[in-house]
């Protein structure tokens, strides 16, 4: 599923028009990645968290010329999912 298919669904789920349900993903989304920049925990409850972890720096290879590199630390984003919704994968 895609943005465009997402937006579909939730439009046809809440009742609402598809630009309203853009407005909605949109700001969903622009709202967790803020909190996840603030380095804050975002969870919805029975759906899963998202969180901020760093990854430490370390030493890589180039694969071309098999020369070693520094990869630099950074933060990345990690999403656990919740029971509800692992119940309804599996």
């Amino acid at each position: 599923m895609n943005k465009k298919e997402l937006i579909e669904s939730i439009a046809g789920a809440a009742d609402i028009s598809k630009a309203a349900a853009e407005k909605a993903l949109n700001g969903t989304l622009a709202a967790i990645a803020e909190s996840l920049k603030k380095g804050d925990k975002v969870t919805l409850v029975g759906f899963g968290t998202f969180s901020v972890s760093t990854r430490e720096a370390r030493q890589g290879r180039n694969p071309q010329t098999g020369s070693t590199i520094d990869i630099p630390a950074r933060k990345v984003a990690k999403f656990k999912a919740g029971s509800k919704l692992s119940e309804a994968i599996n």
